[in-house]
């Protein structure tokens, strides 16, 4: 998955956006993404859940994590596929869990851990990069989501009908406009820390 010269540029400037939030916002804004999310019907309605954990200035789920293992739900982690290149399992997470650093340096639970196919999860809080409001979706660039929920845009919606995809991101992040590429997953909604968007 090639990218244009084009979203390397916005790439950088919406990294560096997030980035330039201070502690003190980064931990405001999860507290006010927790307060969206907690009691959003798809959120209290989905079961089997996946997260990640912040880096980078991304906004950070953590919160809503905690929040969701008090609420009895299954929580899972992205962990890079051994076996697929550039896709991805989810494994189950318990806070406190040995979490270990994979090849690009981002903490990951072991993947020999309880694992879920993509298809078979309720609901995916996914990072983001940039974002528009008809639900495009602008990620780091190695297309690791998008190759993962590529089912999502077959015919056939029988497995994919119950993954509802939510992109997380500090308003800041929002584009007017975001150009897609034909592999792009796009997003059923989008959460900030100020409002959640359905595309």
């Amino acid at each position: 998955m090639n990218t244009s010269p084009g979203r390397a540029s916005l790439r950088k400037q919406l990294r560096a956006r997030r980035n330039a939030l201070s502690p003190f916002e980064q931990s405001k804004a999860s507290q006010a993404l927790l307060k969206r999310l907690r009691s959003h019907p798809v959120f209290l309605r989905s079961k089997r859940i996946a997260f990640y954990l912040a880096a980078d200035g991304e906004i950070s789920p953590h919160a809503l994590l905690i929040a969701a293992e008090k609420m009895g739900k299954e929580c899972y982690l992205p962990v890079l596929n051994p076996f697929k290149h550039n896709n991805l399992w989810f494994v189950r997470y318990r806070s406190g869990d040995e979490l270990l650093l994979n090849y690009f340096n981002i903490l990951e639970p072991p993947c020999e851990k309880s694992r879920l196919p993509a298809w078979a999860l309720d609901l995916v809080l996914m990072p983001l990069v940039g974002f528009d409001r008809r639900g495009n979706r602008l990620g780091m660039g190695g297309g690791f989501y998008d190759r993962t929920f590529a089912f999502k845009q077959r015919t056939d919606k029988k497995k994919s009908k119950s993954v509802v995809l939510i992109g997380l991101a500090h308003k800041c992040q929002e584009e007017a406009f975001l150009a897609c590429e034909a592999w792009d997953i796009p997003l059923d909604y989008i959460a900030t820390d100020q409002e959640v968007i359905k595309t």
